[in-house]
């Protein structure tokens, strides 16, 4: 070894998993009508300052009327697939991950596939991870491609929550806006991809969304109302802070590593504070994580892919790097994913 060299730390695979993938290519789209921290002051009782200090988001992005989510999903897609320089007729199969489908039936992951030309694609959806559908939705692809005939798979999330909002709660009003991200992930040599995992969850209604269930909806409440997303954010704060930490400690010495072995964090963008919590708690730097809730909210299933494409984009991950990506949703669902970063060439 060369004086000075760096080496990295050697891992132990406990994934589970016998093949190897890369994250090939990625791609992000949000809506162009942006709205303003000072837009929603003229309806709602708050301001710019407390939503900032409670948030940290400043803006955040509603889709056009005549659009839905499949149209955000295609135009993400086609970034991924374009940047992985492969075509549409290469993908295997397509995991879409959404609370906020096209409608019920039939599946968006379906639509999607027929939109981008992804004839050979076998098509899923996975409709109620929430803000942790991401995490679960790379685990399940990652299993796919443990599947002989499965090399390619499309990896998506998105949601349209401007259209779940009760326009008069300043709460979820605030937080929430919508986006879509995606992912292609590829086989590929040995020591790249998934190395470890960790999942939990807890039936809690904090965060709740009732309407379109077979359910009773509650006391009180019309068909209208329910389908507006009610939160609890100080009971989301306790069980985010709290377990977030945790279960990335979990994934990073399952797989071998020490959390400063990481160089890089991609977190669900929830809240601005959530995030710096959870990086304290761990002793690493904000500089070793990449933020976007300042400009697009809380984007539920989109938010990791958001955050991982705008870090991919800059460089800030590296082909050879350790990566940890975290998120928790309502249910409330969390998880962490410990990967080794590649592309093939």
């Amino acid at each position: 070894m060369k004086t000075g060299t760096l080496t990295k730390p050697s891992t132990v695979n406990q994934s589970g998993l016998a093949t190897s993938f890369s994250i090939q290519g990625s791609g992000f789209y949000v809506p162009e009508d942006i709205v303003t921290n000072e837009m929603l002051t003229r309806t709602l009782d708050t301001t710019d300052e407390w939503i900032q200090d409670k948030t940290g988001i400043r803006e955040r992005r509603y889709l056009q009327s005549d659009m839905a989510t499949s149209d955000m999903c295609v135009q993400a897609s086609l970034d991924a697939i374009s940047d992985a320089g492969i075509t549409s007729e290469d993908i295997d199969a397509i995991v879409l991950c959404t609370t906020t489908p096209d409608q019920q039936i039939p599946s968006t992951a379906l639509i999607v596939k027929e939109k981008i030309g992804a004839k050979n694609a076998i098509p899923f959806d996975l409709t109620q991870g929430a803000c942790a559908g991401g995490i679960y939705s790379i685990l399940f692809a990652s299993h796919l491609l443990q599947n002989q005939f499965i090399n390619n798979v499309l990896v998506i999330g998105a949601e349209v929550l401007s259209r779940y909002i009760d326009p008069t709660d300043r709460i979820t009003k605030t937080f929430f806006g919508d986006a879509a991200g995606a992912i292609l992930l590829q086989k590929t040599g040995e020591g790249s991809g998934l190395l470890a995992w960790d999942l939990d969850s807890y039936l809690n209604l904090a965060v709740t969304l009732h309407g379109g269930g077979t359910a009773r909806m509650p006391e009180g409440a019309d068909l209208k109302t329910s389908h507006f997303i009610r939160m609890n954010g100080r009971e989301v704060w306790k069980t985010a802070t709290r377990n977030l930490p945790l279960s990335i400690k979990n994934a990073v010495h399952k797989a071998g590593l020490q959390v400063s072995d990481i160089d890089h964090f991609i977190l669900h963008q929830a809240n601005l504070n959530i995030i710096k919590k959870t990086m304290a708690a761990l002793d690493v730097p904000m500089e070793k994580t990449t933020v976007t809730i300042q400009d697009y909210g809380n984007t539920g299933a989109a938010s990791i892919f958001s955050a991982l494409h705008k870090s991919l984009e800059e460089k800030a991950i590296k082909p050879g790097d350790y990566l940890v990506i975290s998120a928790i949703g309502a249910g409330f669902l969390w998880g962490s994913l410990c990967l080794q970063y590649t592309k093939n060439e």
